[in-house]
C-alpha cells in the first residue's frame, strides 16, 4: 500500500551527458517508497530542455518537462532561504541551484517533501501538493563532483 497518495513534482539537475539509467536510479532512489505513478511533472531548468537523458526519462514515463527561467528560480531563492545552495550550479548556470527550486516551481503552492538529493552526476527534490508531507533532508552519495562534465 502507497502511503503517499499526494500528487509529486519532480525537480532535475543533472551534468551534461548523464545516462537515462542514471536518472532514472536517482529518481528511484529519491522517491522511496513513494510511487513514480503519483509524479504528474519533471521540472528544471530551461538550460536543460535538450538534454537528452532528462528528455528521454520523461518520455519514458510519459511526463511532461517544464523549464523555469533563470529569473523564476532566483526569485523563488530570494523568497526561500532555506533552498539548498550549489555551487556547481551557480558557476554553469548562473543560478543557486536547480532541483528544489524547479520542483516547487513545478507544484505551485507546493511544499517540498524531499529535499536535494545527488546521486551520480543527477540532483533529485520533490515537491507535493500535500501541504502536510514529511521533508526528507538532503543528502548526497557522491564521493567526488567532476566539474568538468557538467
Amino acid at each position: 500500500m502507497n502511503d503517499h497518495a499526494d500528487a509529486l513534482a519532480l525537480g532535475i539537475g543533472c551534468r551534461r551527458g548523464v545516462s537515462v539509467g542514471q536518472i532514472e536510479r536517482a529518481v528511484r532512489v529519491a522517491l522511496g517508497t513513494r510511487a513514480l505513478s503519483d509524479v504528474k511533472r519533471v521540472g528544471t531548468i530551461g538550460d536543460k530542455r535538450d538534454e537528452a537523458a532528462l528528455v528521454a526519462f520523461c518520455a519514458s514515463h510519459a511526463l511532461p518537462l517544464v523549464t523555469f527561467t533563470r529569473d523564476a528560480i532566483a526569485t523563488l531563492f530570494s523568497a526561500n532561504a532555506q533552498l539548498a545552495h550549489s555551487a556547481a550550479a551557480r558557476e554553469y548556470l548562473q543560478v543557486d541551484g536547480v532541483c528544489e527550486p524547479c520542483a516547487l516551481l513545478a507544484m505551485p503552492g507546493g511544499t517540498l517533501v524531499v529535499r536535494k538529493q545527488s546521486f551520480d552526476g543527477v540532483t533529485v527534490a520533490i515537491a507535493s501538493a500535500s501541504s502536510n508531507a514529511q521533508t526528507t533532508s538532503a543528502t548526497s552519495t557522491e564521493a567526488h563532483k567532476d566539474k568538468s562534465t557538467r
